[in-house]
């Protein structure tokens, strides 16, 4: 029987395909949707894009939803480090990262995105100056996502003794010392003693000629006048913001707020100078912190941070310690986890060694530094409470990574609870935060002065 004549323009004459060829056309298509599906689905989308320029390094931060897949070279004339990322859709976000860099930047002239070849978006970060780069990943913590952090470091890292030393005189810098008149010595914390009574029917007492008494090597040390150098830790920065208060203050602001206020009013001493952990928005590991102050010799170490509780009613100035055994309260001990979660928050590059870690973390409790630390805390807490009402009485202990050096006293101010919307009100406002430094001064002034450093020993190690 002859087939009917079916029409090739289509209709109901047009002519069918043959059943298994219609089945494989349908899986076909079914397979290409597939795959297309799949390809868009494999394209991540960067939510958030950061940049923080600072001397140390600065730090380029990519967070997306899922990880990042990423390949990247370095390349010469002109230098520039080129980033692949693969997967990744060519968004806004992404096309506002030129905008993210300013002319202050010590390290990148600019930073161009765009889409390589398919699934691919490039990005060529030009170069400043020859630096090493660092580039990991980190998964979520906090209101993080996954992130890509890509840390620009200078070939020759600045040297924050050297820093330390071009602010002193020719002579301070050759010396280490300086040389005090009588003007210039620390104000002294008078102390009020009544005299005591002489015992009942005293004999007369016998005038002898005066015994010049023979003075210890140790003595003689005791009584060195030189120049005293404090490091100035203000807490948190970059992409960690530390606590934030109701209003939305953060506490890396207000620290770093505090900080330079500090180093200002110890610089205008005659016989002190400070230096800064950090001295602009970026992100410092705590261990760095420390070995920063140890790298200048530091006579002391004060770390400075607004606290944070879960109730807004918890007020007040605190001042903290190191402690090997256990933290002198639950508050204390839970304050300790939050600040050494620092480094998390602000993301470290874990396959980089530190090579000051082992030294940093010797037992404190072989130097004199933690009773020199109660020392100084009293009075830097004595003089707080003169300005705001005092959290706990006394000076607080807690195992604070930050506080670890095991040959400088080191201390940890709380100014005040960041979580408190009267006290976050106070530490916005620019005369509370100077009277705060000025406590902070008076205090490190108090424990100088009845203390006075020894000399530093010509064997000390500058790392």
């Amino acid at each position: 029987m002859r087939k009917p004549f079916r029409s090739t323009s289509g209709g109901l004459n047009a002519p069918q395909p043959h059943p298994r060829r219609r089945f494989l056309k349908a899986a076909s298509a079914s397979l290409v949707l597939m795959v297309s599906t799949g390809a868009r689905a494999a394209q991540t989308s960067i939510m958030a894009v950061r940049v923080w320029p600072a001397k140390d390094y600065t730090r380029v931060t990519l967070e997306s939803q899922d990880g990042l897949s990423f390949t990247h070279q370095m390349v010469r004339n002109p230098d520039r480090l080129v980033v692949d990322l693969e997967g990744v859709e060519l968004n806004e976000v992404l096309q506002t990262l030129p905008t993210k860099i300013t002319v202050q930047d010590p390290y990148i002239q600019l930073i161009r995105a765009g889409r390589n070849r398919p699934g691919v978006v490039r990005l060529v970060i030009e170069l400043k100056a020859d630096i090493v780069p660092q580039i990991f990943t980190l998964k979520p913590v906090g209101d993080y996502g996954h992130r890509l952090v890509l840390d620009l470091y200078p070939v020759e890292p600045p040297d924050p003794l050297m820093s330390l030393l071009e602010k002193l005189t020719p002579e301070e810098a050759a010396s280490g010392s300086v040389a005090l008149k009588p003007a210039e010595q620390p104000a002294r914390v008078k102390v009020e003693r009544k005299p005591e009574p002489e015992p009942p029917q005293a004999a007369p007492r016998r005038e002898e000629p005066p015994v010049e008494q023979a003075r210890s090597p140790k003595d003689n040390e005791r009584n060195v006048t030189r120049l005293i150098t404090i490091a100035i830790d203000p807490g948190h920065g970059g992409e960690d913001p530390g606590a934030i208060g109701a209003s939305g203050t953060l506490e890396k602001h207000v620290t770093l707020s505090v900080g330079h206020r500090v180093k200002a009013k110890l610089d205008a001493q005659p016989n002190m100078r400070a230096m800064l952990t950090r001295d602009a928005d970026y992100f410092v590991p705590l261990q760095q912190r420390v070995s920063k102050a140890r790298r200048v010799q530091a006579d002391l170490f004060v770390s400075i941070h607004a606290d944070a509780f879960i109730t807004p009613s918890a007020r007040g100035s605190s001042v903290f310690i190191l402690s090997e055994r256990g933290a002198s309260s639950t508050a204390a001990r839970l304050l300790a986890q939050h600040e050494n979660a620092a480094d998390r928050i602000g993301g470290i590059n874990l396959d980089t060694k530190d090579s000051h870690l082992a030294r940093t973390l010797l037992d404190l409790s072989q130097t004199a530094a933690l009773n020199d630390s109660l020392k100084v805390g009293q009075a830097v807490l004595g003089e707080l409470g003169g300005i705001n009402k005092l959290h706990k009485g006394a000076v607080e202990q807690a195992s604070f990574a930050v506080l670890k050096a095991p040959d400088i006293p080191s201390i940890l101010v709380e100014t005040a609870f960041i979580s408190n919307p009267e006290e976050e009100a106070r530490l916005n406002d620019e005369v509370y935060q100077d009277r705060m430094a000025e406590a902070i001064v008076r205090g490190i002034r108090r424990y100088f002065a009845k203390n006075p450093p020894m000399a530093k020993s010509k064997l000390a190690s500058l790392d």
